[in-house]
This record gives C-alpha cells, structure tokens and sequence, in this order.
C-alpha cells in the first residue's frame, strides 16, 4: 500500500475522531464566555455513545429515503474531510480534491438531508428544508467566490496545489484573501448553522433551521447525522486554514513533518474553536429574513476579493 493511501485513510480517520472533540471544545469553550458550568470536552463523544444504544423510532409513513439519509449524509462529510489537506499534500485522492467537488459534496448531503425532511410530512420538516434550501442558494456562490479566489491565485482547483502555493512556495501578501476570509466566515457560520444565521442550542419553531430537519430521527440515525454536523464544523475549520494559514502542513514526501503538522492542526483547530465561541457569545442572531443581506454580503465580498486579485496580484 502506497504512502499517498495511507496518509488519506490515517488523515480520514483523524478527521471522523476529532470533530466531535472540536464540537466538545465550541461547546465548553461557548459555556465559559456565558458565565455557564462548562460540560465535559468528552461530551458529544457520550452522546454519540447513548444514542447508538437506542432503538430506532421510525414513523410509519417513513421511505427508505428517510433511513437510507444518514448514512450518506455522514459518508459525504467524511468523504470532504478526508479531501482537504490537514497533515499533508502527498494524498492519494490529491488529483480529485477539486474545490467544485468539495461544493458538490457539500451540495449533495445537503439535498438528501432536505429530501428526509420533507419525507415525513410534518410541518417542521418541510419548514426547515425549505430555509436550508434558502440558505444553501445563497452561500455556495459565495463559497465558491472564496475558493476562486484562492485557485486563481495558485492557477489550480486542486486543493493540494493551492496549499503547496500558498504555504511552500516563495511567501507573497494577497490582498483578496483577506476579502475571501471574511466572506468564508460569513459562509461558514451559515453552513454550519451556527450565530449569526443560526442557533445549533435553539429548538424554537421560528427561528430554527438544521434542527427542524432532524426532530423526527432518534438513536443511530440521530447519531450519524449529529455526528455529520461535527465533521461539518471541522471541514470547514481545516479548510480555512488551508486557504488563509496552511503553514505546518507537511508538504509531499517530507513524512518526517508529519507530528509537526499534526501538533499544529490541534493548536489552529483549538484557537478556532475558541474564536468561534467567542464571535457567538458576542454576537445576536439575526432575524430570518436578514439572512439573505447577511450572505449576498458574504458573496459580494468574494466577488471584491477576485477583483483585487486581477488588479493587483495577477
């Protein structure tokens, strides 16, 4: 078995173990900026524990789409996990961790979450995939300004080859990507349901979004999803850093480097966690219909950050 195999199944596996530790870590670190008796780091680890014990409660009007959901769900968040470069760029899957993909992936778990939703035909299932739908039209655009952005800077959509330009090569100053990492914040509190766009704590019929797609799921199925959202979160986070601060990972054949990298993904991962909750702890949820200024914000941010490029860099 090559290397390049070994790292994407080690780099996987590593992603599908820490981001319940990362959401462990929002969560304790949410709990101490609000004045709250923190819950244990291990906590959604518990969690994921209970609910495998349980048995299933399933509606009878339920399709095969409504099980069959999670486990795609859950395979398509560790498929992206495992897709964008964390410890190194010497990965078998490098040829295909194209950004469009990584969208496209994102895009597909969404739609089947959606369609589960909508399968029982309770009023909050079809609220909530009606508001994610909402949401998701107007952040990939925004997410795949961000993305351009870093791929005309490396001339490439492969995510490997924008890490080796950004991180390995001689150090430049972008201005866009100062533009881009705002805009990926902006998209990526969306994406991931969290404040300003969302509350992951709220089970409020007016406001909620994600949790008005899961209230009918229990046990496994629960889990598998409240575990997608963790790799979510941690996608995303190990995405911004290799787009705005991919300095630690190793670059290809240097597996001497590899402790190294891992070391400083769990200090970016723990810094980003802690800036995450205190962005949240000072921050107010916006109104529904606020969403969308809020992501065409997001977009046009993007838009601005591509422009400067053609302006000034290229």
């Amino acid at each position: 078995m090559s290397t390049g195999i070994l790292l994407q199944i080690a780099q996987t596996l590593i992603a599908i173990l820490l981001a319940p530790l990362l959401m462990g870590w929002v969560n304790q670190c949410r709990a101490w900026l609000q004045g709250r008796n923190a819950p244990p780091l291990t906590q959604p680890y518990r969690t994921l524990k209970k609910l495998f014990h349980k048995d299933a409660v399933i509606a009878r009007n339920a399709s095969p789409l409504f099980r069959f959901a999670p486990y795609l769900i859950f395979s398509c968040m560790a498929l992206a996990a495992g897709l964008v470069p964390t410890l190194a760029n010497d990965l078998a899957l490098s040829s295909t961790a194209d950004v469009i993909a990584l969208v496209g992936i994102f895009a597909l778990a969404r739609v089947f979450q959606a369609l589960a939703a909508m399968d029982i035909g309770t009023a909050f299932g079809s609220l909530g995939a009606r508001r994610e739908m909402l949401v998701s039209f107007l952040a990939e655009p925004a997410l795949l300004m961000v993305l351009f952005t870093a791929s005309f800077i490396s001339q490439s959509t492969e995510l490997p080859i924008i890490v080796e330009t950004l991180a390995h090569r001689e150090f430049a100053i972008y201005p866009s990507l100062a533009f881009a990492a705002v805009a990926f914040w902006m998209v990526s509190t969306a994406e991931n349901a969290r404040i300003p766009v969302d509350n992951p704590t709220t089970h409020l019929e007016l406001t909620m979004i994600h949790e008005a797609m899961i209230l009918e799921y229990s046990a496994r199925h629960l889990a598998l999803i409240e575990w997608a959202v963790a790799l979510k979160l941690f996608t995303y986070s190990v995405l911004g850093i290799a787009l705005f601060v991919p300095w630690g990972i190793a670059p290809q054949g240097d597996l001497a480097a590899l402790p190294l990298a891992l070391l400083a993904l769990i200090v970016k991962l723990a810094v980003g966690g802690a800036a995450l909750s205190l962005l949240e702890a000072i921050s107010a949820k916006l109104r529904l219909f606020r969403a969308p200024e809020f992501l065409g914000t997001a977009f046009l941010l993007g838009v601005l950050g591509m422009l400067i490029h053609f302006l000034l860099e290229a």
